[in-house]
């Protein structure tokens, strides 16, 4: 393969984003409509093969494949022993991470640049098929319902239910605390599973969302710092997760921000000054943004005991505070639906336009 087709297959998909901004400021007759009338296309099949079928078989399930590479080279990376100072392990990690996501990135490219032989709707069909996977609205949603439905059942069931979702001990905590903390869970993915991966599909097309859904595994399993894993499996993390969490943290910089936003929003507006001093007391540089705004615009504080406190002179969380976050979350989700149709719907008049136009002229 030349230079040229390297680079082509790197870079392949561009970036959808440019490439709209580019189709829509085109007043020549050749407007560049198709690439990002794809993107387009791919962001509502995605989402709604998301809401109408969930998630792809696990052995389909390029995220699966990547916690099990994950999970080999951690095994591998992080010491069996509590080091101070493990440098080299830190070196080792950030290495094993830039080929996973070089690779990430390389696998969609390669992806993109053979749909680039296939007409534009065809395209778009099977991007979205691709970018399905690579965000999960539909399972974020069910399992947040089952810590409610669980928690119905008894204090219990609700405290077990939850412990699949979140680190933390659950044993001690009340129903008040179990729903903050599902709550909590619901905002924040809503940033990590669903507004980041189309975030960086827009910035940069299918490669760019799978090496954020890579980056944001690899700060799932890596990047919590201390004691990880039970018996042989057993690993500490102090220093071979930093480099997985820092990567985490600049990729969701900006999609925390814009899904705090749209909650802000949808919710009839908050307080911006709030969401920052909210933001600010949380450990991650990202979490508190989408996290505060939802505590705001339910009336409810959140909170993770002995860390932080959202919101404080909200109220506690009931029942139907679970149901309203569900709903604030799902109009988010939808709202960037809209937006894709109809700006898939102004690049197609757009176009319409220009094309009668252009047959005036022929014809003039």
């Amino acid at each position: 393969m030349s230079d040229g087709g390297l680079w082509a297959l790197a870079l392949a998909g561009g970036s959808p984003l440019l490439q709209l901004a580019q189709a829509m400021m085109d007043a020549g007759p050749a407007l560049h409509w198709q690439a990002p009338m794809a993107a387009l296309l791919a962001v509502l099949v995605a989402l709604l093969v998301d809401w109408l079928w969930g998630e792809p078989p696990l052995r389909l399930h390029p995220v699966v494949y990547m916690g099990k590479l994950l999970g080999l080279l951690g095994q591998a990376i992080a010491p069996r022993q509590a080091d101070e100072r493990a440098y080299g392990c830190f070196v080792l990690a950030a290495l094993a991470w830039c080929l996973l996501a070089g690779g990430a990135w390389l696998v969609y490219a390669a992806l993109m640049y053979l749909l680039q032989a296939v007409p534009w709707w065809l395209n778009g069909l099977v991007a979205g098929l691709l970018l399905k996977p690579l965000l999960s609205w539909r399972m974020l949603r069910s399992e947040v319902l089952a810590v409610e439905a669980a928690l119905g059942e008894s204090l219990q069931a609700g405290r077990a239910r939850l412990s699949w979702l979140v680190s933390r001990d659950t044993a001690q905590l009340d129903a008040a605390t179990v729903r903050e903390s599902a709550i909590e869970t619901l905002a924040e993915n809503l940033s990590d599973s669903v507004l980041a991966p189309l975030f960086w599909f827009a910035v940069a097309g299918l490669p760019g969302a799978a090496l954020y859904r890579l980056a944001n595994t690899a700060d799932a399993m890596w990047g919590y710092p201390g004691w990880r894993g039970q018996g042989a499996q057993r690993r500490h993390w102090q220093w071979a997760g930093k480099w997985a969490a820092r990567a985490d943290d600049v990729l969701n910089w900006v999609p925390a921000r814009i899904t705090a936003a749209w909650l802000a929003l949808l919710a009839g507006g908050l307080s911006w000054s709030g969401l920052r001093r909210d933001a600010a007391v949380t450990p991650s540089p990202n979490g508190g943004w989408p996290m505060g705004a939802m505590a705001r615009a339910l009336g409810v504080h959140l909170s993770k005991p002995g860390v932080y406190q959202l919101h404080p002179q909200g109220r506690p969380p009931q029942a139907r505070d679970v149901q309203r976050a569900l709903a604030l979350a799902g109009r988010v989700v939808w709202v960037q639906a809209l937006c894709a149709l109809l700006l898939a719907l102004g690049l197609a008049a757009k176009i319409a336009i220009a094309s009668m136009a252009q047959g005036v002229l022929a014809h003039g």
